[in-house]
C-alpha cells in the first residue's frame, strides 16, 4: 500500500485506525483502505452508521454554539479526530472571535492534519495525548498558553468515551478533568448505547465486534452508566437525551431512526 503524503512515517497505515473510520463515515478523504475496509463491514451490520456520525457532529455544532451564546470563550476538545468541515474552532469563533480552542488526540494523523489546517490561527492549537491521561493534557504546553483553567472551560468529549474500557476507569479520568476546570464550566458528551438502536442487540453486536477485532473495543454503555459521567454538573435541559432531541433545529420526528443510536449532554459546574 502506498504511503500518502499527508500520512505520519510513525503510523502504520495496515491496521484500521477509529479516527479515520470515522472520517470515512463523514464522506472525508484522509483515511486508507484498511479503515475504508472495516467501516464498510461494520455497516454491514449496521448500515446507518454514517447518519450516527453526521448527527453525532450536528450536536457538536449546537453545543459549542450554546457554550459561546453562554460566554464562555475557551474549548478544550479531547478525542477531536482528524479535522473535517465545522470544527470546533470554526464554529466557536464564529461565534465569539477570538474563542480559544485546543483539540487532543492520540492519533498521529489526527494530530499532523490537524498542525496543518490550524496554522496561522494563534486562537487554536493541537495536543498528542490521552484522554486516560488528564495530567499530560491539562500540563501541556498548548494548553497552558491558550486555557486559563481560572475561568470557564467548554470540555468536549464527543464520542470518545465509548472507546475507553471501563478497565481504564473512564469515570475518573472525567472527573479529574471536571476538578481542574473552573466554577461554570461546561462538559459536552455523547456517547453510544443499545438502548436506541433499531436493530435486534445481537445484529448491532456485530458491528461492535468489528471494533473489538481490530483492538479499538466500542463499549456501549446504559443510559444511566453514560450519566454518571456527569456526576458534579448540573445538567442543561433537556438533559441526557437521544442526539437529535438535544436542543433540536428540526423535527426530531424525520430524522433518520438509526441517529437515536446515542445519547447526548451538557452539564454545567456550580
Amino acid at each position: 500500500m502506498e504511503r500518502p503524503a499527508w500520512a505520519p512515517r510513525s503510523i502504520d497505515i495496515t491496521v484500521p485506525s477509529v479516527s479515520r473510520m470515522y472520517d470515512y463515515y463523514l464522506g472525508g478523504s484522509h483515511n486508507f483502505e484498511v479503515d475504508r475496509e472495516a467501516a464498510r463491514r461494520a455497516m454491514e451490520f449496521m448500515p446507518g452508521l454514517p447518519k450516527i456520525m453526521q448527527a453525532n457532529r450536528a450536536f457538536l455544532h449546537r453545543a459549542v454554539r450554546f457554550a459561546a451564546g453562554e460566554g464562555i470563550t475557551q474549548f478544550l476538545d479531547i478525542g477531536s479526530g482528524i479535522p473535517t468541515f465545522g470544527n470546533v474552532h470554526e464554529v466557536a469563533q464564529a461565534a465569539v472571535p477570538g474563542a480559544r480552542v485546543v483539540y487532543v488526540d492520540h492519533d498521529p494523523v489526527a494530530v499532523a492534519h490537524s498542525q496543518t489546517v490550524l496554522e496561522g490561527n494563534e486562537d487554536t492549537d493541537v495536543v498528542a495525548a490521552d484522554l486516560r491521561k488528564p495530567q499530560e493534557i491539562l500540563g501541556s504546553h498548548e494548553v497552558g498558553r491558550l486555557i486559563d483553567l481560572n475561568r470557564p472551560v467548554a470540555l468536549l468529549l464527543v464520542a470518545v468515551l465509548h472507546f475507553v474500557e471501563d478497565a481504564d476507569d473512564p469515570y475518573a479520568a472525567v472527573a479529574e478533568l471536571r476538578d481542574a476546570l473552573a466554577p461554570g464550566s461546561m462538559l459536552m458528551l455523547t456517547h453510544a448505547s443499545y438502548e436506541g438502536i433499531p436493530l435486534p442487540p445481537e445484529r448491532a453486536g456485530g458491528a461492535v465486534d468489528v471494533y473489538r477485532n481490530i483492538r479499538n473495543p466500542l463499549i456501549m454503555r446504559s443510559r444511566d452508566e453514560i450519566a454518571r459521567f456527569f456526576e458534579g454538573y448540573d445538567m442543561v435541559e433537556p438533559g441526557l437525551v437521544p442526539m437529535p432531541k438535544w436542543r433540536p433545529e428540526t423535527a426530531p420526528e424525520d430524522e433518520d431512526p438509526y441517529v437515536f443510536s446515542a445519547y447526548a449532554g451538557v452539564g454545567r459546574t456550580a
